[in-house]
């Protein structure tokens, strides 16, 4: 079983050749997929390969999906009503999940967080976009119905660090337990 390590290797080969493809047929977006009881490990390395992405002559811009839910959740007019009511009510998880989800997924927030991380690295070359803390996403949404969503946006390659599990040659179970999904239109690498 390939480690980790294996895996980051493949991925920036399959980068590297990746750039030499016309974009017009092919959007650069990779995932590099590992198991859920590494999400710890994968944080420890990833300034590691950030690090060796820029020896290699590639401009990292990292984009944190937790950074970015926790500035979306903070800057919803209802954040506090929803801090009033989980307050109130601590224990139902349900409406919690929901009241969050909806933040979270009304008005395209981290969608267009996502397009303003993309938009300005365009005209950059050597521009890679490094999408960390994937697992933050559950129990809201997954991150393939973003990236149908941003179909023809993606014109720098684009890393995934996603924990899950590969079932395929292009299906995903997000951190394990979801149930398949094959509507990842990138290259899998890992899992």
């Amino acid at each position: 079983m390939p480690s980790l390590r294996d895996d980051f290797d493949e991925l920036r080969e399959r980068i590297r050749h990746g750039r030499e493809l016309s974009h017009a047929s092919f959007e650069p977006i990779y995932y590099l997929i590992f198991a859920p009881d590494q999400i710890l490990e994968v944080k420890r390395q990833t300034p590691a390969w950030m690090a060796k992405l820029h020896q290699e002559g590639w401009d990292v811009h990292p984009f944190s999906i937790a950074e970015n839910l926790w500035g979306i959740l903070q800057n919803d007019p209802f954040w506090s009503l929803c801090l009033a009511e989980d307050k109130a009510s601590p224990q139902d998880w349900v409406r919690t999940n929901k009241a969050l989800a909806d933040i979270v997924t009304s008005g395209g927030g981290l969608l267009r967080r996502l397009e303003e991380a993309l938009r300005p690295l365009e005209a950059k070359p050597n521009a890679l976009l490094l999408v960390t803390d994937l697992e933050a996403l559950h129990p809201f949404l997954r991150i393939g119905a973003i990236e149908s969503q941003l179909q023809g946006q993606f014109h720098v390659p684009t890393v995934f660090l996603y924990p899950g599990i590969r079932t395929g040659k292009t299906r995903l179970k997000f951190l394990g337990f979801y149930p398949e999904d094959g509507n990842y239109r990138s290259v899998h690498v890992g899992g």
